[in-house]
Order: C-alpha cells, then structure tokens, then sequence
C-alpha cells in the first residue's frame, strides 16, 4: 500500500472511532424492499423508530430492529453509559446492493428464465442531538 492511501485509511479508521454504528451484511432482501424499511426510520428518534418497526408489516423491518438495538448497544458500550429517551437519533442509514445468486428456471420450448436472488448490506449510525447541532 502506498504512504498516502494508508495515511488516509489510518484517518478513516480514526474517524469510525468516534462514530456509533452497526452493520448487517448479505440480508437475503432485495436492496430496494430493504430501502422502504430503511427510508421510514431515517433521522427518527430511535424508541420511536423501535415502534415503527415493531409494528411494520415488513419482513424486512424485524431485521432492522435489530440492528438498530445493536447500533444503541455499541453506543452505549463508547460512552460507558445507557441511553436515555429522546437523546438518540439515527442519523444515517442506508442500503447497498449485496452478491446476486443467479437461477434459472424452466421455461416453455426448451428455454431457461433467469431468477436473481439478491441480498444486500445495511449500515445504520446513530449519535445523541447535541452532536448532530456542532455538524
């Protein structure tokens, strides 16, 4: 690796620090039913998110849920305290295509249809409102 790319990725790496986030990686959902879920909690307070989701007929929102309670957890567990109402926020979260199984399945007159089955990666932050006032 080149000096400059490991000075930057050493940055990167500094920065995650101070950031408190979960992922969840190969959901066997499309990206874009996951990016329904994910859009209705976007910027929510979380115990309200939390409600969203527990309550949303999505199969994707049960995922969600817990990654969410995941992204608290590690924050709680940076600032070596708990997390009291109306504090959180999410702040980003977004949805990235993940690997596509391909398929086929039978089709009429000897041809073939192609299934893909795709997944994706969620990554949620979350952070307390006083430090989304300082950006």
């Amino acid at each position: 690796m080149g000096a400059r790319k490991k000075i930057s990725a050493e940055k990167r790496k500094e920065a995650l620090k101070t950031m408190y986030f979960a992922k969840l990686q190969n959901v066997p959902t499309s990206p874009r039913k996951m990016r329904l879920v994910a859009d209705m909690i976007r910027g929510m307070e979380v115990n309200r998110a939390l409600g969203v989701l527990k309550f949303s007929s999505k199969e994707a929102s049960a995922r969600v849920e817990k990654l969410l309670r995941s992204a608290i957890a590690n924050w709680e567990q940076k600032n070596e305290r708990k997390a009291e109402d109306g504090e959180l926020f999410v702040t980003k979260i977004y949805v990235d295509g993940g690997a596509t199984l391909k398929r086929m399945r039978p089709a009429p007159q000897g041809r073939g249809y192609r299934i893909r089955k795709r997944s994706n990666h969620v990554t949620l932050f979350v952070d307390s409102k006083n430090t989304n006032d300082k950006n």
